[in-house]
């Protein structure tokens, strides 16, 4: 839903029913909760009545019978008691039920994002997405614990008040009946208005989040290029636009919520004592009916005003309810898989084939183009070319992050799409520039938490990189606590750990996208001849932008602009004098001194 676009009542009753589907697995609890409430309720409806048969019978003729006014006492004490211990059983059980629909919802929303496409996530920024498994959850959860309950309670309570009231004066409880017009006005107004604002409010929040997600994850930016006044002055101005929201809102709340209620209340007891005043003139009143009739009202306008409290509480669920569906209803999903029964699961080789693939993030301009090549075997595929080239769109569609437009990817001359995900990810190992380490110790960031890998597995992973002449030095060994992002350990460090961890998971294709360029010269040449080892009878798709590190593949790719324009091994590739040669004198400084010996020639 676009930010400015307001729910309409008929949306709002889609998405509450939509809420209430999740109350179908606790039916008997909710049964149960429901019958408590009751129970509270019918006591409140008795304790006024018991109060009018003792002014009326006892109280005003000065009649105290032992016995009986006992009796009533220990009635009405019981009853107040009773409602006490049930109620705290009722809020229990509700409180139980909220927190199993929202921690349902919760992971549903967690499953959900883990299943989207790349494409969604490029677009909208990590903190949005944060605020709604956190804050828009937290809001429905409010819904089931309090605005449910008080309006069902409410519900309960205005039936037993209204049927008590005709019991004891028909006449003066269809008086009373003009309140509920003017009830159901207020609350449409309400509605109506709220609705706008809480919908900009959930939208601020949401900005609020991505803000200070962005700004806590490049904060070493931030504050190296001095951008600290820029960033508090962005996150001011989006605080301030969801201060206004809050403000227009509580105006709102101020004058439709407590004082428009109590405003009608006022009418509600003019009418009921100025009947009983006329009354007065021709018969005598009883005073335990005008005691009773009051207090009625009273008690009839306590769950009005709840009710009224608790609306605010429900535009919110209902809003960031809407936010929650919304991503849940997200087709932006990852590639589907086509699999065909008959044809083998497995990935035996590891020969990838690209045929005439083309691309586009955006559906408008293509970033690759007609791209073909074949890397059989046990070869290794190199990518170069300059920024914005398409080397790193080619490994996300390798990896199926994306779907391509047109064209076909082969891995064993099948598609790539004809394999099951979990095959795809288990026979390719990516290495990133920059290596995601996550929370916990260095074992666990290798192991990745497969039980079928023995720790001895990730110690010789380790030592096959070379990772372990570091690691032994650390105080705990694999123990090492890791923070997150790894931000305690070097870049080369972290770069060793996931070569450990794409090792370990014993690959039959090798994705390295500059895989060693956050690495010393030093440790470079160790992670070289492990990649050489690594490499051996696997197939190793490569992105390199210093040539020095591929000059070995068996096949070079030269992008520009999205297309393959030169191709070959190294050598050949330096014959054309082309791109790559270009490319080649300007790494090895080569240019300044052949532009020095024609100028001297």
């Amino acid at each position: 839903m676009d930010q400015n676009q307001t729910l309409t009542p008929k949306e709002q009753r889609m998405i509450f029913f939509r809420l209430m589907k999740y109350t179908k697995p606790h039916k008997k609890t909710m049964l149960y909760a429901f019958s408590l409430l009751f129970l509270t309720t019918v006591g409140d409806i008795f304790g006024p009545i018991i109060i009018k048969v003792f002014i009326d019978n006892y109280l005003t003729p000065r009649v105290f019978p032992y016995g009986p006014l006992t009796g009533l006492a220990a009635a009405y004490l019981l009853i107040q008691i009773g409602n006490v211990w049930i109620s705290y059983f009722q809020l229990l059980k509700f409180q139980e039920i909220a927190l199993r629909i929202i921690q349902q919802l919760r992971v549903e929303v967690f499953r959900k994002v883990q299943s989207l496409g790349m494409k969604y996530f490029d677009r909208t920024p990590a903190g949005s997405i944060v605020s709604r498994v956190t804050n828009d959850t937290e809001a429905i959860k409010d819904m089931f614990v309090s605005v449910l309950v008080s309006f069902i309670q409410g519900a309960f309570l205005l039936t037993g008040i209204f049927i008590a009231m005709f019991a004891l004066n028909p006449r003066l409880a269809f008086f009373c009946l003009f309140i509920l017009p003017f009830l159901f006005m207020i609350m449409k107004m309400y509605r109506t208005y709220s609705s706008i604002f809480y919908q900009e409010m959930r939208e601020r929040l949401s900005e609020l989040n991505a803000k200070l997600s962005e700004s806590l994850q490049g904060m070493s930016i931030i504050q190296v290029f001095r951008q600290e006044k820029r960033f508090r002055e962005e996150f001011g101005e989006i605080n301030e636009k969801h201060y206004l929201a809050g403000m227009r809102n509580i105006k709102v709340d101020g004058l439709l919520l407590r004082p428009a209620i109590d405003l009608v209340y006022v009418a509600a007891l003019i009418v009921v004592l100025s009947y009983f005043g006329l009354t007065s003139f021709n018969q005598p009143i009883e005073i335990g009916i005008l005691y009773a009739f009051v207090n009625y009202l009273d008690r009839f306008f306590e769950p009005v005003n709840q009710i009224m409290m608790r609306l605010s509480m429900f535009q919110q669920a209902i809003i960031a309810s809407s936010r929650v569906f919304k991503l849940l209803d997200e087709e932006e999903l990852s590639p589907d898989q086509i699999i065909h029964e008959k044809e083998s699961e497995t990935i035996e080789k590891g020969e990838i084939t690209f045929a005439d693939v083309s691309f586009s993030y955006d559906g408008k301009t293509d970033v690759l183009k007609n791209i073909s090549f074949t890397a059989k075997q046990g070869e290794t595929i190199a990518l170069v070319g300059h920024t914005g080239s398409g080397k790193s769109s080619i490994i996300n569609l390798l990896m199926r992050f994306y779907e391509f437009d047109h064209g076909s990817i082969l891995i064993d001359g099948r598609s790539i799409k004809s394999y099951p995900k979990k095959e795809l990810r288990q026979k390719m190992g990516l290495v990133l520039q920059d290596p995601f380490l996550f929370f916990g110790n260095i074992r666990d960031n290798i192991k990745l938490h497969q039980v079928s890998m023995s720790n001895q597995e990730v110690e010789e992973a380790a030592a096959f990189v070379q990772a372990n002449t570091f690691i032994d030095k650390l105080p705990e060994g694999f123990s090492h606590p890791v923070v997150e992002r790894g931000s305690t350990l070097s870049s080369g460090q972290r770069q060793l750990i996931a070569f450990a961890r794409t090792i370990a998971a014993k690959p039959k294709i090798l994705v390295l996208d500059e895989a060693t360029a956050n690495i010393d010269t030093e440790t470079e040449e160790a992670i070289q001849d492990a990649l050489t080892k690594m490499r051996k009878g696997r197939t190793t798709i490569a992105i390199a932008h210093r040539l020095s590190t591929i000059q070995d593949a068996d096949l070079i790719l030269v992008l520009h602009q999205g297309e393959i324009v030169e191709r070959g091994s190294h050598q050949e590739l330096l014959l054309q004098k082309g791109i790559y040669y270009k490319m080649y004198l300007l790494q090895n400084g080569l240019v300044q001194g052949m532009e020095d010996a024609i100028a001297g020639s």
